[in-house]
């Protein structure tokens, strides 16, 4: 039984179509997906200070947000804002080594909606995430920061416990 002559362009022009979807993607469409698929960078980084933690929950994912030296290249580096999440059958990342010549492997995303400045990060607010812990617990070893320079807002990156590689010493 041969196929009629209308079901055939019709089979044609809904092809075409498709084709012509397919490849006449918007740019501005794409870039809105890209959120679904954030890349993760591999940073090594040490921790200066922790500057925010709270009492772990078994029942809630629990965070750290430490103060960071990223390495860039050799004697190279930028001061980031790092925040650790995890569950409570995780370690904290303090329980990997809190001195500053201990290196961090790990996978992060960049996320420049946390970006904040270091002022911002060490003040103490009502109502706001800083209030439990105010300041900086410096890691041993660490240089102290001059909280008056940094003006400028620390890039914010995320990690979690199973995007933590290691330690090195």
């Amino acid at each position: 039984m041969k196929p009629s002559r209308s079901k055939f362009r019709s089979l044609l022009a809904l092809g075409t179509l498709s084709v012509v979807c397919v490849t006449s993607t918007s740019p501005w469409a794409r870039a809105e997906l890209h959120w679904q698929s954030a890349k993760k960078e591999q940073l090594r980084v040490c921790l200066i200070a922790l500057a925010w933690s709270h009492s772990p929950s078994s029942f809630f994912a629990n965070e750290e947000v430490f103060l960071a030296e990223k390495e860039l290249g050799p004697e190279e580096s930028q001061m980031v804002k790092l925040v650790y999440g995890f569950v409570s059958y995780q370690p904290p990342l303090i329980e990997y080594g809190f001195d500053y010549s201990t290196v961090h492997e790990l996978n992060a995303v960049r996320t420049p909606d946390c970006d904040e400045t270091l002022a911002h990060m060490t003040s103490q607010g009502v109502g706001d995430y800083h209030e439990d812990y105010a300041g900086l617990k410096y890691a041993k070893d660490a240089p102290a920061v001059n909280l008056q320079r940094r003006k400028s807002a620390l890039p914010c990156y995320l990690t979690t416990a199973e995007d933590y590689g290691r330690p090195i010493r």
